[in-house]
């Protein structure tokens, strides 16, 4: 369990990937810059983009101002659905890396699973990684039918599936899937894109002194869930790393899991058209 921001999970390839990370999904003009400075100055040292986001350039910045050693540091980005394919995705991942100014990746994502694509995408992935340009690769928004397919065409098997995970969506049979395969969850739209008014929610953040949004980002860490809360306010990334200093009980953590709706705030990756 992650008692301090320094807890690293240790992905199938003996990669250590940080717990808790900083998600920049929506944030530009600057604010990306920002906010990985001010996360990296709080203590974080993983960060989490992607192509389609339109800010890798301004979170390669926030890494440079940051001024500490990129060794220290464990960087994201993902491949959009547009350049799927085996060429396309050789082509766009070296277009992120001029945008991020980086030499070598941490992790390098499928975004979804475009159907007919991501076998051809995944062994470009493959290329990079064994090239040494990444040091880890994975996907994103996988059910467990896309992995199945995936596994019957590829040598690598993913380190990481980062997917919507949270109180109301805590995709249990994928989770226990992932597991056994030694495939790191991870997850991003955790906070429920501020859905956090939840009665127990509240009631838990009364308990332990903490906001609803610390009390979710714990129970994620002891179910053993990588998260990226996103946030671009320099005040807000600090309180979603105070969550070390307290552990949610074994009870409290079953109350929050038994919240589950299957509910989605974002795209089923069953159906999507993007």
């Amino acid at each position: 369990m992650a008692t301090q921001i320094t807890d690293r999970s240790v992905l199938n390839n003996g990669v250590e990937m940080p717990w808790l990370g900083l998600g920049v999904w929506k944030a530009k003009d600057g604010n990306e810059t920002v906010a990985v400075r001010s996360a990296i100055k709080a203590g974080y040292r993983s960060v989490d983009t992607a192509a389609v986001y339109g800010n890798e350039e301004g979170v390669g910045e926030g890494i440079r101002q940051a001024g500490i050693d990129r060794d220290q540091l464990f960087i994201t980005t993902k491949v959009w659905n547009a350049d799927q394919g085996y060429e396309s995705t050789l082509k766009a991942f070296d277009a992120s890396m001029k945008k991020l100014g980086l030499d070598t990746l941490d992790l390098y994502l499928i975004h979804w699973p475009v159907k007919d694509k991501f076998v051809e995408t995944w062994k470009a992935l493959e290329k990079l990684y064994r090239d040494g340009y990444v040091r880890a690769i994975g996907v994103s928004n996988f059910h467990i039918h896309h992995l199945e397919e995936l596994k019957k065409h590829s040598e690598i098997t993913p380190v990481v599936n980062q997917v919507e995970y949270h109180p109301l969506l805590t995709q249990k049979e994928l989770h226990a899937y992932c597991k056994e395969r030694s495939i790191q969850l991870e997850a991003w739209s955790p906070l429920m894109q501020g859905n956090l008014d939840h009665p127990l929610l509240v009631e838990l953040g009364q308990k332990y002194g903490k906001s609803p949004a610390q009390i979710v980002i714990r129970w994620d860490l002891q179910n053993e869930v990588v998260t990226i809360p996103k946030s671009i306010t320099p005040e807000r990334i600090v309180q979603n790393a105070q969550v070390f200093d307290f552990a949610l009980s074994a009870e409290d953590v079953e109350k929050i899991s038994a919240l589950n709706e299957n509910k989605r705030f974002g795209p089923d990756p069953d159906n999507f058209d993007f």
